[in-house]
């Protein structure tokens, strides 16, 4: 199917009619701070009046929340005789479309699908938002400086996983949209009185700006290299604020707590971090990560050899945010170039021996 590109907020409103369109659209918010307006790309709900941007470099924040949002209640409860209950509070059966992520957040959607749907156990809050999701990518016209999701195995011109796949036609103001599952398919029947004609069309292509050397067997090598000097290197920079995790779009780590208001209450989960020193402190007042270095290793192990290790795959999706965000200009991909570089037993025994001469010095 062709859409025009003047048809595309036509295309949103006969969406927008039966189930809630989420879009990648420009909003001003007002930093009180710095005294001044910025314009970040996020997704919002679909209004006629948004500046929707389909092309251009990602949103600031990936579009997980649709799915995983940042504070989600559980379950209510009432300790009252016999009046008492517990009562799950899953989400509304409300139709949602993610219009126009990146094959990056697609990849990410997937991974974010293993974690609550396999291994036995299945999230019935994610489950049910899933379930009501369906999802149009579009491949990359543009890419930022900090992309590079090629380099981890992920074609930014391509969304397998997604309903429909989305693509900018080259010297043309217009879109290539094809189906790939029945939810896509029955997307693409609402649209058929905006079809254009598709003789000789061919979708725009394009490559991700930063490279990195791929590494064979990453995540043994990272395994070997645990207790490896190359942490204390890249720790040094960090200041613990845990913005890459936040706009991360694999990040999943969450925290449960509970309001009570007397004999009732609810109880509820919010993201969390594992960049801070309170997500692994025990109640005894232990820590097993006490320090940046052990904190940060974590995540990095976590996105490049852990999850590797039970999925299959390599969590980083090569999005760039967390190098675009992070205020102390620590890079994941800088980290993959120099891992590549180190003989792991090697370096270990080399630094091993500088600190022992410098003790004895």
């Amino acid at each position: 199917m062709i859409i025009s590109k003047l048809n595309l907020n036509k295309a949103l409103q006969i969406l927008n009619e039966s189930a809630q369109v989420f879009v990648p659209a420009f909003e001003v918010i007002e930093d009180r701070a710095a005294k001044k307006s910025i314009r970040e790309k996020k997704f919002l709900p679909y209004r006629e009046d948004l500046e929707v941007e389909l092309e251009g470099p990602n949103t600031v924040k990936p579009p997980k929340d649709i799915l995983f949002p940042n504070v989600e209640k559980l379950y209510q409860y009432k300790a009252a005789g016999e009046d008492s209950y517990i009562r799950e509070t899953l989400p509304e059966e409300t139709p949602k479309i993610l219009f126009g992520i990146r094959p990056c957040d697609m990849r990410s959607i997937k991974s974010m699908d293993k974690v609550f749907f396999t291994k036995n156990y299945v999230d019935s809050y994610y489950a049910r938002r899933r379930e009501y999701v369906t999802i149009v990518a579009i491949g990359c016209t543009e890419t930022d400086r900090t992309c590079f999701c090629d380099s981890m195995g992920i074609d930014p011109n391509t969304a397998p996983g997604a309903d429909v796949m989305m693509n900018r036609i080259e010297g043309e103001e217009a879109y290539l949209l094809h189906a790939q599952t029945e939810k896509g398919e029955a997307l693409l029947k609402n649209l058929e009185s905006l079809e254009g004609p598709s003789e000789n069309v061919k979708a725009i292509r394009t490559d991700c700006t930063l490279k990195i050397r791929k590494i064979p067997d990453l995540d043994r090598k990272l395994a070997e290299m645990f207790e490896h000097p190359i942490w204390d290197k890249v720790t040094k920079g960090c200041i613990g604020c845990g913005t890459c995790t936040f706009v991360c779009p694999t990040c999943y780590c969450f925290d449960i707590d509970n309001e009570n208001y007397g004999t009732e209450g609810c109880k509820y989960r919010c993201w969390d971090s594992c960049m801070f020193s309170d997500y692994t402190r025990m109640a005894g007042g232990a820590n097993p990560r006490p320090t940046k270095k052990e904190r940060l290793r974590n995540r990095y192990m976590h996105k490049l050899s852990y999850f590797n290790e039970r999925y299959g795959e390599t969590l980083c999706v090569g999005c760039g945010r967390c190098i675009a965000n992070c205020p102390s200009h620590l890079d994941i991909s800088e980290f993959i170039e120099k891992s590549s570089a180190v003989d792991p037993k090697a370096e270990v025994y080399t630094e091993s021996i500088r600190a022992a001469q410098g003790k004895e010095a």
